[in-house]
């Protein structure tokens, strides 16, 4: 079939506007969400100082030297539908549904429609595919110009190739992994084989330099930093090529790649599959397509294994849907009853976006992510309500979270006292300073499986803490005693937990009969509320 007869059988705007609609339906419940972790610390504020002011390198906070595109998309789409989560989510389910066109149209060039519907089904409903589809992060929209550009590779269009991946960059710098990878890949084939020249795509791969070159000009122009504000360098470059933390953090990234969040069921049934004998009548994606994806699958794995002091899972985005249509594919041939196995890996794809694995995930890899949004606005709509002259001791994001209420937590700013976290040596030294503060809002600051795997491993437990930044958050009841406070709310759900810390002094910044939500008063003295789920 040409790609001409696909477009007839597929039309474009038809499968988009199923996508989104899919999408929107799924995603329902969580569009009126506030804005959590990165989105509330950096993306929005960004893309809120450009909506009100036009300019491109942010001045809430210091810039990360993030390309501008994103960004750019959510304040346009803000001035025109207005500032509400609503439109920034539904904005970002725009880009989901056009990443997720981009994975069919791919898997259809490369394989056949039903690999490629198969895959789309896969990759929409992979955890932090879904997560990643509502909130405003730069990854998702990297992934699906990537997507587009790695088509356009396929098809061997080059002026199409240095477009798609130039906006690619242009969402997120990292993007510049794939068509570098590819040009690395294309000079070694021809070495390999110097007879095929075939391909000669390296212009085309190489323009999207171009473009970041001009990006990163202009922010150093205007900052007199190159790659982001110092701290920012340091935490995601220079404090990562520690030998040994490359080494584990490519194990982190394979895992993401092969194994997380139940992506191992694909994987072993893939690696099961390849025991089998071909069926006579499907056909495999073409050896020169599976080395070019393998090429950007290993060059996101070890750049990432390189950079990033955060390892997200969100990074990966742009390649794991390669990994999935090459599973995908291989399962339809050489497996007969392939869709029965392909309905169980999304199915557990399903079950691993409601329920936590009993190992450490960032939040915003499931739906622990709405977990957090509902805690921090119990608690922070307790503190509103009941201490809005308050100095409030926490830590980011919620210290971010309660002094700009555009984020959706609070109705007017809260002054802060912000310390690093919520560790036994950070509450000592802020309760030497107890007369800085009238109030704490102390809460996980990651999720914490109650039985985890490898926690008796003390080595790695020695690592997680030297090259990861982990650490572990005093429990509420523990720090209140640090603190010489007592818990007024407490608040919990599956591996998280959030509560408020009552000074003593507290009495002379309360307003004036203000009643706490869900408290129950004694002699003046709320009682301590639990909530569990």
């Amino acid at each position: 079939m040409t790609p001409d007869s696909d477009s007839r059988r597929f039309p474009t705007p038809l499968l988009f506007t199923l996508f989104f609609l899919a999408l929107f339906a799924l995603h329902a419940p969580l569009l009126r969400l506030s804005y959590f972790w990165d989105e509330a610390g950096y993306y929005i504020p960004a893309a809120h100082d450009l909506l009100f002011s036009g300019s491109l390198i942010p001045y809430s906070g210091p810039s990360n030297a993030h390309p501008p595109l994103v960004m750019a998309y959510l304040a346009l789409a803000w001035k025109i539908l207005g500032f509400t989560p609503v439109v920034t989510r539904t904005a970002m389910l725009v880009i989901s549904a056009f990443a997720l066109l981009g994975v069919f149209r791919l898997a259809l060039r490369v394989a056949n429609a039903e690999v490629a519907i198969a895959s789309v089904v896969c990759t929409a409903l992979y955890p932090v595919f879904f997560t990643q589809s509502s909130l405003a992060h730069l990854d998702l929209a990297a992934a699906a110009f990537t997507f587009w550009g790695l088509l356009a590779y396929v098809e061997d269009r080059r002026p199409a190739i240095a477009i798609w991946f130039s906006f690619a960059v242009m969402a997120k710098e990292t993007a510049i992994i794939a068509p570098v990878a590819l040009f690395l890949w294309e000079s070694l084939a021809r070495r390999i084989r110097p007879a095929d020249r075939s391909r000669g795509n390296s212009v085309a791969l190489l323009f999207p330099l171009l473009p970041l070159a001009l990006w990163y000009a202009y922010h150093y122009h205007r900052t007199g930093f190159l790659f982001g504000n110092p701290e920012f360098f340091r935490y995601n470059v220079q404090a990562t090529l520690h030998p040994l933390r490359i080494l584990l953090a490519l194990g982190l990234r394979l895992w993401q790649l092969f194994g997380y969040l139940n992506l191992y069921l694909l994987t072993l049934a893939t690696a099961l599959a390849m025991f089998r004998q071909p069926l006579d009548d499907r056909q495999r994606i073409a050896l020169p397509v599976q080395f070019a994806f393998l090429s950007v699958i290993m060059a996101y794995a070890f750049a990432m294994a390189l950079v990033g002091g955060a390892v997200l899972a969100r990074y990966m985005l742009p390649v794991v849907p390669l990994v999935i249509i090459i599973g995908v594919s291989t399962l339809r041939r050489r497996v007969r009853p392939w869709r029965g196995v392909i309905a169980a890996i999304a199915l557990g794809f399903v079950a691993a976006l409601f329920f936590n694995p009993p190992y450490g995930i960032s939040l915003e890899d499931n739906l622990a992510y709405r977990d957090y949004i509902q805690l921090h606005q119990n608690a922070e709509t307790c503190l509103e309500a009941r201490y809005p002259m308050a100095h409030v001791l926490t830590a980011w994001p919620a210290s971010d979270e309660l002094t700009r209420p555009y984020l959706g937590y609070i109705t007017r700013p809260i002054q802060v006292v912000r310390i690093d976290d919520f560790t036994a040596r950070q509450l000592f030294a802020a309760s030497d300073l107890r007369s800085k503060f009238d109030v704490a809002l102390v809460f996980s600051t990651k999720y914490e499986p109650s039985h985890p795997l490898f926690d008796g491993w003390k080595t790695w437990q020695r690592w997680k803490t030297e090259f990861f930044g982990y650490h572990r958050d005093v429990p509420p009841a523990a720090a209140a005693q640090i603190l010489g406070g007592r818990l007024v709310f407490e608040d919990h759900r599956p591996g998280q937990w959030v509560a408020v810390i009552e000074i003593a002094r507290v009495e002379e910044a309360r307003a004036p009969n203000a009643k706490m939500p869900g408290i129950l008063a004694n002699s003046g003295h709320p009682s301590v509320l639990l909530r569990q789920r």
